[in-house]
């Protein structure tokens, strides 16, 4: 097979930093999608593979959040064509499984096998030019890699008028976080919402609440920084503790609690999950969204489940279905009707990545882009 010369970041060993190679990429096969890559979050999901909190197949090329240009097409592919700007998606959407056909397509059946990188055939399409192994990209896609090969069910269509480092946001971050309000803890107008943890998804999960119409959106960030920002987003209360916000909450809930709490920090346990599903009300959701620990250990009263008819939920992707939402959230920034631009804190260089995480770990980002070269 004909290969083609790219350049990415890639994580050899839990704990590493990341390493710039460079890499040959296979073409595209007969279903799949060669893109050059214009721009990449840098997503708190990436980091987790670097810590070991998402166990994946190593090494591997990092990035999942990216937008570019479709250079060439399979002779089957019919999503997309050269020259169209696209977003990536980091769950397939098939259409067809189970789970796509009844609106579900945030949980594709083709997102099984994805921590190893490989394409849908179960072969790699990056190699290191240097010893020409074959290896993955994070959930298929590798998009700190200035070019990627990806299935075309792994590609969205945009508008060629929105700027890549924006488009780029929209394909997980935007998404799981609008999504985590609108979709899963479903807001209405009038609700007292909690978010915990404001980095770039926490804060679209604010943005998710102000337009579903909570008349309050309480957010919790140990970073001034990120207080100082959320009420641009839509936040009502910041504190930089649960504890802090707890009087502000009873106030507003004569001690009842909210009605929705949504987590967004960089890493759950069990103990972060239980503290935030007791400050949620009778009949109220606490929205699960962070990575975190595999422990078999939640800080949770099964009672208070039963007797306040409580509940908690995973949301994956915000619970949208891509291939509609993610144009939809575009008109909307379009239309004014939520922000992107005050998003991106920073950009960076392929060779500045390691910068880039470090300003995530240090919370001086809400979002860090990366702006390839080619």
């Amino acid at each position: 097979m004909k290969t083609m010369k790219a350049k990415g970041a890639v994580i050899h060993a839990i704990g590493e930093d990341w390493k710039v190679e460079d890499l040959e990429l296979d073409e595209p096969g007969e279903n799949e999608v060669l893109i050059k890559v214009m721009a990449s979050g840098l997503c708190h999901s990436d980091d987790h593979f670097v810590t070991g909190d998402i166990p994946v197949t190593l090494p591997m090329i990092g990035g999942h959040e990216g937008a570019g240009i479709v250079e060439r097409v399979g002779s089957k592919v019919t999503r997309v064509k050269p020259g169209d700007h696209v977003a990536t998606l980091f769950i397939p959407s098939c259409g067809t499984c189970r789970y796509c056909a009844r609106g579900q397509s945030y949980i594709c059946n083709n997102g099984a096998g994805m921590e190893h990188g490989l394409a849908m055939d179960g072969t790699p399409r990056f190699h290191l030019a240097d010893s020409g192994a074959g290896i993955g990209g994070v959930t298929r896609l590798g998009t700190f890699s200035n070019y990627l090969v990806c299935h075309e069910t792994q590609t969205v269509k945009l508008p060629e008028d929105i700027p890549f480092e924006l488009a780029c946001l929209v394909s997980c971050g935007v998404a799981t976080g609008y999504g985590a309000a609108v979709n899963g803890a479903k807001v209405r107008p009038g609700d007292v919402v909690l978010i915990v943890g404001a980095g770039g998804v926490g804060m679209n999960a604010v943005q998710g609440a102000r337009h579903a119409g909570a008349d309050h959106i309480i957010v919790v960030d140990p970073v001034q920084y990120k207080r100082d920002r959320a009420p641009e987003f839509g936040a009502t209360d910041t504190f930089a503790s649960l504890e802090e916000a707890q009087s502000r909450i009873d106030s507003l809930t004569n001690g009842q609690g909210v009605d929705s709490a949504i987590i967004t920090v960089g890493r759950v346990d069990g103990e972060i999950l239980g503290a935030v599903f007791d400050r949620v009300g009778k009949a109220g959701i606490c929205i699960l969204v962070s990575v975190g620990s595999y422990d078999r250990s939640l800080s949770v009263s099964p009672q208070d489940l039963t007797n306040f008819a409580k509940s908690i939920k995973g949301v994956m992707y915000g619970d949208c279905n891509p291939s509609v939402d993610i144009p939809r959230l575009l008109q909307m920034y379009v239309d004014g009707s939520i922000k992107l631009d005050p998003l991106v804190t920073r950009t960076y260089s392929l060779d500045e990545i390691n910068q880039g995480f470090a300003d995530m770990h240090s919370g001086a980002n809400i979002r860090g882009v990366l702006v390839h070269d080619h």
